[in-house]
């Protein structure tokens, strides 16, 4: 596929169907092409299941009258708390049918990040995987979930009856459900992302979030629009299913298109990731900078792999990776850029030239630009500036969860601001700067100083301390904390292992302190704040 950049930009119009909704979109695909294969589902021992479009319509329904009879409705925040599975859409879908707003949680996450996310949003239900129950049955009683539905769940180990299986709220339900009625302007999910002061925010979507997703990441990044034929291709979105990602591309491209997609439920290890793509044919991969720069360290020349895409998303992708698998497989590595709180804002899309290290350019449609820190005035080319979309834009959220204070932060002007700065050069290509704020992003996990320094203060050991991005070859960067010890203690390495073995247990694994550096003062600014800008700047020029 190819697009004329200009005349894109010039014709788009957004047209958003008033009725639009995500699971009336799959009843359409069901009735359409109900035999066609949704889900290529494998697990890390390498058993396959499959899930036809008619299969999810029917499940999805089964799961909401079961629901319904259980008393979720239309406005009722529904967690949950699953790895990949074969019944994952069945089970969202199932439940935006009810008019419940979806609230997902990553396994990667702690019981107490649980017990704040329901206790936010006043969730009554959530959905957990077996394996994962441990992380609710400490807190349930400290939140308002009313009951808990467990997935590929055992009837003997179940608590009490407020927990029930999965399989046993859907079983001899009909197929066919006579819902509320829904439109694009309906409340769809709530996704927690990290700040960096406070606990992460509740960044609320409509149901038009996905048709915006079908209009702009799945023609202008995945290159999939009305010409191509999805019956030769296979899709594969590395994401996990509690990531704003995975409503990015699993939901918001390949199940809105119709598309069959591969969904693998096994750990990231680069010969298997090979494996999988070259033996089950996957013709369009996206994945974190990570994983390319993985992957480039291979012999990929020994793979027989039939890309016609590679996406890459998260973080700035280096020159490196990228002509690396350009030698190897004859695809460009096409870098995109969004946030939890929007979609694809800028991509290198097909139809213009790659512009290696760039973002790309604005995404027909969302008015993508960049304007001065301190002001909402656009930027002349070559210098920076901040990313921002007009509030008006259909692309973006629409406002944190019952929380009127923010959105009078973050949309009360004429811009909403991402956070991220960007320059853009004379042909109109962004180019990543850094952050506006102190954000961590590694592996492309967006992580906030906060919590990380929260965390490590309730240590015995830690009298105070600061968290920021450190320059990493492989993740980007990795956080790195400097730590002022309490009396008593001594800075060691062996008190280095100590800190960080307690941080895994304190929070999400991937927000420890992978770096730790005793110090005996942090800088801060005259009112006591502490200027990680300074800590930054000593992390870079320690990797120069």
């Amino acid at each position: 596929m190819g697009v004329d950049y200009d005349s894109e930009v010039e014709e788009f119009e957004w047209g958003i169907p008033e009725s639009y909704t995500v699971t009336s979109t799959v009843e359409s695909h069901a009735e359409a092409f109900g035999d066609r294969v949704a889900v290529h589902f494998l697990d890390d021992d390498g058993v396959r299941t499959e899930r036809t479009y008619s299969d999810i319509r029917d499940d999805k329904n089964r799961f909401a009258n079961g629901l319904e009879e259980l008393g979720v409705g239309k406005g009722d925040r529904v967690m949950h708390l699953f790895p990949r599975h074969p019944e994952a859409f069945a089970i969202q879908l199932g439940a935006l049918s009810t008019g419940a707003l979806l609230v997902p949680c990553s396994s990667m996450l702690r019981a107490k990040d649980i017990e704040f996310r329901s206790n936010d949003c006043e969730a009554t239900t959530i959905v957990v995987h077996e394996s994962l129950t441990d992380m609710v049955e400490p807190v349930i009683d400290e939140t308002p979930l009313e009951r808990v539905i467990v997935l590929d769940g055992d009837e003997s180990d179940l608590e009490d009856d407020s927990w029930m299986t999965y399989e046993s709220v859907s079983e001899g339900e009909p197929t066919e459900y006579d819902g509320p009625d829904l439109s694009a302007e309906d409340p769809m999910s709530i996704n927690y992302t990290s700040g960096t002061t406070g606990q992460p925010k509740p960044v609320l979507h409509k149901h038009r979030w996905q048709y915006c997703f079908n209009q702009i990441n799945a023609p202008y990044w995945w290159g999939i629009d009305e010409d191509t034929d999805l019956e030769d291709e296979l899709l594969w979105a590395t994401t996990g299913t509690g990531w704003a990602k995975w409503f990015w591309s699993p939901v918001g491209v390949g199940i809105t298109t119709g598309a069959t997609q591969l969904i693998y439920d096994g750990d990231f290890e680069v010969e298997t990731f090979l494996e999988i793509m070259e033996d089950e044919g996957v013709t369009k991969l996206c994945a974190v900078p990570t994983q390319y720069r993985m992957f480039a360290n291979a012999d990929l020349e020994e793979y027989d792999v039939q890309l016609n895409d590679t996406l890459s998303a998260g973080e700035p992708l280096n020159r490196e990776p990228i002509e690396r698998i350009q030698d190897a497989w004859g695809v460009t590595p096409r870098d995109g850029y969004g946030q939890t709180e929007t979609v694809a804002l800028v991509t290198n899309y097909p139809g213009i030239d790659v512009e290696i290290g760039s973002m790309g350019k604005p995404t027909p449609g969302v008015g993508a630009t960049i304007i001065e820190v301190d002001e909402e005035k656009e930027v002349e080319p070559g210098e920076i500036g901040e990313i921002a979309v007009p509030v008006d834009s259909p692309a973006i959220f629409d406002g944190y969860f019952e929380k009127p204070e923010l959105d009078e932060q973050k949309l009360s002007g004429e811009y909403y601001r991402t956070g991220d700065l960007a320059s853009r050069d004379e042909n109109g290509y962004f180019f990543f700067e850094g952050r506006a704020d102190d954000i961590i992003i590694s592996s492309g996990y967006r992580i906030g100083p906060f919590e990380v320094e929260d965390a490590l203060v309730t240590h015995d050991a830690v009298a105070e301390a600061a968290a920021v991005d450190s320059p990493h070859d492989e993740r980007g960067s990795v956080v790195k904390a400097y730590v002022i010890l309490n009396e008593g203690y001594d800075g060691s390495d062996e008190l280095k292992d100590e800190l960080q073995e307690f941080m895994k247990e304190q929070t999400a694994p991937y927000k420890y302190p992978r770096r730790i550096e005793f110090v005996d003062e942090l800088p801060k600014t005259s009112s006591g704040k502490i200027r990680r800008v300074e800590l930054r700047q000593q992390e870079q020029e320690k990797h120069d």
